[in-house]
């Protein structure tokens, strides 16, 4: 936690240094817009991650069971680490740097590159960098999602939306389904049956492309309830 108090006071001073602006523009202040971004962010995440989740074991005689080695303590504290890492990457990729890039170069640069840098990133903590072919499926994979979620900061001025999105695949891809390295998750898979062939693809395809399009889809609904209702 203390790294994401550090985040904010170096953000703090990038914006005054840079834009004679304060925090208050990475739209911290809760407002019932935000807020409802917020839970829309968790659900819409939640939904596609648990699809996901579930395709992957729904066509290859494999099914979710629930982890009998896992304990309430191991939970909390796999939440507590998911959210400091999503607040640590929000500030870092959709805060105080893209807020400033969208003043000097654009929302759609500013969204670019922020989403390039973003997948450069998981490249390193990913631990995939020198396997191209794994660099190629993993910058495919962030960078995508993480043009959606600049795209949500700017279409709201606010990072509850994208907090909303990141923390809810994160928490349902780590905490509720086996893919943390903690082994503290609440649904292990029975087997280690695996899909393969076009149906694997297939199913990455809708890893990559579902939460983006759906993100997409509702800031074009939110752009529109905002413009009625001004």
């Amino acid at each position: 936690m203390a790294g994401v108090i550090v985040e904010l006071v170096i953000s703090w001073f990038l914006l005054w240094l840079i834009s004679k602006k304060h925090l208050s523009v990475l739209g911290f202040r809760p407002t019932k817009n935000r807020v409802t971004n917020l839970g829309v962010g968790l659900l819409i995440a939640a939904s596609c991650c648990t699809i996901y989740q579930i395709m992957t074991t729904v066509f290859v005689n494999n099914n979710w069971t629930l982890n009998k080695q896992v304990t309430g303590k191991g939970i909390l504290e796999s939440s507590r680490w998911t959210l400091v890492s999503v607040l640590y990457e929000e500030l870092i990729f959709r805060g105080a740097l893209l807020y400033i890039a969208m003043k000097k170069l654009g929302v759609t640069k500013a969204c670019i590159l922020s989403a390039v840098c973003f997948g450069i990133y998981h490249w390193f903590t990913f631990n995939v960098f020198g396997n191209p072919f794994m660099m190629v499926i993993t910058f495919l994979m962030t960078a995508i999602v993480g043009l959606s979620w600049a795209y949500a900061f700017a279409k709201t001025s606010s990072l509850y939306l994208p907090i909303g999105l990141h923390f809810g695949w994160n928490f349902f891809w780590m905490v509720v389904f086996s893919n943390g390295s903690s082994g503290q998750a609440i649904f292990v898979r029975e087997n280690t049956n695996q899909l393969q062939g076009l149906l694997s693809w297939l199913v990455f395809i809708f890893q990559v492309f579902a939460l983006p399009l759906l993100t997409f889809w509702y800031l074009n609904w939110f752009s529109k309830k905002i413009k009625t209702s001004c």
